[in-house]
Parts: structure tokens; sequence; C-alpha cells
């Protein structure tokens, strides 16, 4: 477990499964937000959280029907309130990446440059692989420097599929709801 991990479970306050077509996600949530969602065997997925499971907890409802509406092709945004948790740096790339419009992508560079960082290519790579909310955080919004599919903690196969389900989406011109609030 990563020190993000430890530090979700620790603050965990209820987690719940949620399958997608992509498998399951283990969404969890703290007071303040949704703090992760990871697929079952993802990189950096969590060991078992110490958290009661809470199918009717009204945050992880509530960030369970929009990912099913994303997963529908009904909605490419989400405005659960998240709980970003990791150092400032990962933080300020994760909120990068949420500023990654649907059906568009963009590179590791280019994060690196929009945080005044020009060089720091490999760290927001490394921070983008520890995004530890998978789908919601965009992190498969991410590509090379020329444009090819690069890794993805979820697997190429998932990162693909969500590509092109957003590429499908954002060609119906769906209404983004309300800004995300982000702790």
């Amino acid at each position: 477990m990563s020190t993000t991990t430890d530090t979700i479970a620790g603050r965990a306050t209820a987690q719940m499964r949620h399958a997608t077509p992509l498998g399951p996600l283990l969404l969890v949530r703290t007071h303040d937000g949704l703090a992760g969602a990871w697929f079952e065997s993802q990189k950096h997925h969590p060991a078992p959280i110490d958290a009661p499971l809470r199918d009717d907890d009204p945050l992880l409802r509530r960030a369970a029907a929009q990912l099913a509406a994303y997963f529908d092709g009904r909605s490419t945004t989400f405005d659960v309130p998240l709980d970003l948790v990791g150092t400032p740096f990962q933080v300020g790339v994760w909120r990068a990446l949420l500023a990654i419009e649907p059906g568009r992508t963009c590179s590791y560079g280019d994060i690196a440059r929009r945080l005044g960082r020009p060089t720091a290519g490999r760290a927001v790579g490394a921070a983008v692989g520890r995004n530890p909310i998978s789908v919601i955080v965009p992190c498969h919004r991410v590509v090379g420097s020329d444009g090819a599919l690069t890794g993805y903690a979820g697997g190429l196969d998932r990162k693909t599929a969500l590509l092109r389900l957003e590429a499908v989406a954002s060609s119906a011109r769906l209404r983004a709801p309300a800004p995300m609030e982000i702790h």
C-alpha cells in the first residue's frame, strides 16, 4: 500500500463496490468527499480498508449513479465532492486532470507546463499513475507526447475503452453539471 492509500484507508468512513462494464470499482469516501475509486486488480489498489460497506451512503450512491450514467453514455461529467489525498504536487496534477475536457487528451509534458514545471514530465507521470480516483479524475485522458496510449494503472484495455466511450459521448454534446467541489 502506498502512503496515499494508507492515508485514505485511515480516513475512510464508508466504502462500496460498484459494478461497471470494465469490472468492479471500489468506491471509498472520507468525511470530506470521495477519496478513492479503484478497479479490481488495478495498480496501487489499496489493501482491505477498515471502513463499513455502505451501499446506502448518499455520497457513494451519488458517485455510483454518476458512474452508471457515464458508462451508459448519458454523461461525461461528475459533480461529487472529492477529497484528493496526496502530496501537494500530486493534488496539483490531479486538479489539472480535472481540467481536461471529456473527449480530449493531453500529454504529461502539457500538464507539467501547465503546472509551471516544464521539465517535470516524469514526475507528472508518476502522479498520474497514483491517481486514487479512477474515471472521475480522468487520468485516462493523458497520452504520450506523440499521442500514443501510455500506461494506465487500470490497464491499457480499460484506458482504450474509456477514451472510446468519451469520444462517442462527447460527440452528443452533453451538458456539464455544476463544477466539482474539491477539498
